[in-house]
């Protein structure tokens, strides 16, 4: 090796606390920081990122690189450093960060272009003189429904094929054109809104952030439109997260309908579309970034504000991999930019109301709906000692055929999919529980079948008993499909709905079922925490949470908040247009002191006692908290891996375990936990740097996951 070689430092996508040096080979250009290259690791070659040149501590005997891939860094300054905090925050290894934040054709070496996307628009022909082409026909009647344009993407996404958009070009039919945007003026805010723009407006230039509290329906969505016009004004960009894909379509329609172009990013894309956002917002072509968790992780030229809308959500936090949250992120990068971050809720988390009585955050309260209709008021059905029929009580189903029969809609809300949780022989008691998992399966029908909900293993369901050969084996318990059914022979005849994940597998089939319940006409709705946040149903007049009491009963400190958020938000459909909402909650514990707390002081009260419960209790957001994991196939490993680390941990610690996880075995592994908690978070966080790096056995996998959303 020459004098004159450079030393390139390479952060490679490998489960190792370390980066890697590589001598750049005479003839090629030396890699950037943050540019890509081709490295040989072991019998692979992996592209990673260049995080160093020629450090002093350079390894003396280094191996060429195989090829540099980039000329300069294709990621912005700022989410470079970014990925360096996100390693150190959560001890998480610098080239997996990496690869959790750029998107997969970026990984996979592709060339950093991307193209206009088409935009088709109908012509003067009609469908008629198209001759015998049914679906040629369906794609123009599509448009129609589009206003009579629609992009490439949206076509493909709606089931008609490119061969299909050809065809109908070559008739001219439809032509390739600019998308005709049509904008909607805002509306005037209330006396309430208008203060929150002013607030948010006034914040644009330096880091601040703003709890949106607003109950359902008060319009927290205008406060987000108002403020990011401001920024729009000023030449900025604007980041918008949403906890699920189901949200999105709605967001950006409304989006585009006040500002035109609005890019989108979630995992239901294409690859090439993700790679087109990512870089239309790294290069500051778009302006304003719709997406959901990992659209927090999107490089920016002119990042000017950031929305996290219902903030309060569990899927904000990433559960494997890299555990990040979204949602702190977003507060973490807005610092960093010197930029507001706008937190909106109808039910905030507690660690955010902490936040704001500490005087980190700010509060901007909306606490009336835009419609000037009262919030619905949350009412207990006592089921004890009653008859339940596929989950409904009698008193229930009256309420139900009354509000339909008035002309409005129905929602009946159980957060548990399929037909029954669980499925047992009443002679023997034999129980269809998961080979692999600590749990039981779900029975579903149409396919009937067996399903774990943890792993995803699915087996035909037993026409008898397997052990005594029994038949007529017991549906144990409600999900979804059994209050379908149950709904359907009630009430014959009238239109039903269900929105879960089973029911709705794609965007396409998401947009046609809510499409369904907005057209207005009296229905009854069923689904899951689908249903239950940000969507604006304004025919629904009567709400039904059918089982609450399990989340109130749940060994997870954190559970109760969860189930008052989940209840209050699907509470929030009813009655948010001229009809007025009631809600009813069936329970068989009407004298559950958390419930009765909710009921009668509202998720403010219940927050505020929950909050101070936690503070007497040491817990989370009192204090930090990190669950070390660790998963075997035996669990005596793990056992005794955990107890290694926990007796190389510094004192000044507060330490759980080793104790196995709320469910011990998942897919075949038996799982093992130590929780660990501190006064301090410098003190948490400098003890899990002195673990980060220790090697496992070669078939036990061990994680960190610092602020963990799960509260056991």
């Amino acid at each position: 090796m020459t004098r004159m070689t450079r030393i390139a430092r390479i952060a490679l996508p490998v489960p190792l606390h370390r980066s890697f040096d590589y001598a750049a080979p005479e003839g090629q250009p030396v890699p950037a920081l943050g540019a890509r290259v081709r490295a040989p690791f072991r019998n692979r070659s992996l592209i990673g990122i260049c995080v160093g040149l020629d450090p002093p501590d350079a390894h003396p005997n280094p191996k060429p690189l195989d090829e540099t891939l980039d000329a300069e860094s294709i990621m912005t300054g700022e989410l470079f450093a970014l990925a360096r905090w996100l390693a150190d925050y959560y001890h998480h290894p610098l080239g997996e960060v990496f690869a959790a934040m750029l998107p997969n054709s970026v990984l996979k070496g592709a060339p950093l272009v991307w193209r206009e996307e088409a935009i088709w628009r109908r012509t003067a022909l009609q469908a008629e003189d198209l001759g015998r082409a049914p679906r040629q026909r369906a794609l123009l009647q599509f448009l129609e429904g589009r206003n009579g344009w629609a992009s490439a993407r949206d076509i493909r996404a709606a089931g008609f094929s490119s061969a299909m958009i050809a065809a109908l070009a070559r008739k001219r039919a439809i032509e390739q054109g600019q998308r005709p945007w049509k904008l909607e003026p805002p509306p005037p805010p209330t006396a309430e809104q208008q203060t929150a723009i002013a607030a948010c407006k006034d914040a644009l230039g330096r880091f601040s952030p703003i709890l949106l509290d607003g109950v359902t329906g008060s319009g927290k969505t205008e406060v987000y439109l108002q403020a990011i016009g401001e920024v729009l004004r000023r030449g900025g960009q604007a980041l918008v997260l949403v906890p699920e894909i189901a949200l999105a379509p709605q967001t950006v329609e409304r989006f585009r309908r006040r500002f035109g172009a609005t890019d989108v990013l979630h995992s239901g894309l294409a690859d090439g579309e993700r790679l087109a956002a990512w870089l239309r917002c790294r290069d500051g072509q778009a302006r304003i970034l719709i997406g959901t968790r990992s659209a927090a992780l999107t490089p920016f030229a002119r990042l000017g504000l950031i929305v996290v809308d219902e903030e309060h959500d569990p899927s904000f936090k990433q559960q494997e991999g890299l555990r990040y949250s979204a949602r702190d992120l977003a507060v973490k990068r807005a610092r960093t930019l010197n930029i507001p971050v706008i937190l909106g809720s109808a039910t905030p988390s507690l660690d955010s109301l902490r936040n704001v009585r500490a005087g980190r955050y700010r509060r901007q309260r909306l606490t009336r709906r835009t419609t000037g209709a009262p919030a619905p008021a949350l009412r207990l059905l006592d089921i004890r000692g009653l008859r339940l029929q596929d989950g409904l009580s009698d008193p229930l189903a009256r309420r139900i055929r009354r509000h339909l029969q008035a002309g409005s809609q129905v929602l009946a809300f159980l957060n548990r999919r399929g037909y029954a949780p669980a499925c047992l022989c009443p002679g023997c008691g034999w129980q269809a529980l998961c080979q692999a998992c600590d749990a039981r399966l779900t029975l579903h029908r149409a396919p009937a079948e067996l399903r774990c909900h943890h792993c995803g293993a699915r087996a035909p369901a037993p026409a008898a008993c397997p052990d005594c050969g029994r038949a007529g084996l017991l549906a144990a318990g409600v999900g979804t499909q059994r209050i379908e059914a149950g709904l359907l022979a009630r009430f014959p005849g009238w239109p039903l709905v269900r929105i879960d994940r089973d029911s709705v597998r794609s965007q396409r089939r998401l947009g046609e079922q809510l499409a369904r319940i907005r057209a207005g006409g009296p229905a009854i709705l069923i689904g899951t925490q689908m249903l239950a946040k940000g969507h604006d149903f304004p025919n629904v007049a009567l709400v039904a949470a059918l089982n609450a009491d399990a989340g109130f009963l749940s060994a997870d400190f954190k559970a109760a908040e969860r189930t008052a958020q989940l209840i209050v938000q699907v509470a929030g459909r009813a009655g948010r247009a001229e009809r007025p909402g009631e809600v009813w909650i069936q329970t068989l514990q009407p004298e559950n002191p958390v419930l009765r707390r909710l009921m009668e002081a509202g998720y403010a009260g219940f927050a505020q006692h929950e909050l101070a419960m936690r503070e007497r209790a040491g817990l989370p957001p009192a204090r930090p908290m990190a669950l070390i994991r660790a998963e075997a196939p035996d669990p005596a490993p793990a056992s005794r891996f955990l107890a290694r680390l926990k007796e190389a941990l510094p004192p000044g610690l507060e330490i759980l375990g080793p104790a196995p996880a709320p469910m011990p075995r998942l897919a075949g592994r038996h799982r093992q936990q130590l929780m660990l908690m501190a006064d301090r978070r410098r003190t948490l966080h400098q003890a899990l740097a002195a673990i980060a790096g220790t090697e496992a056995p070669r078939s036990l996998r061990w994680s960190i996951d610092v602020d963990p959303e799960d509260g056991f």
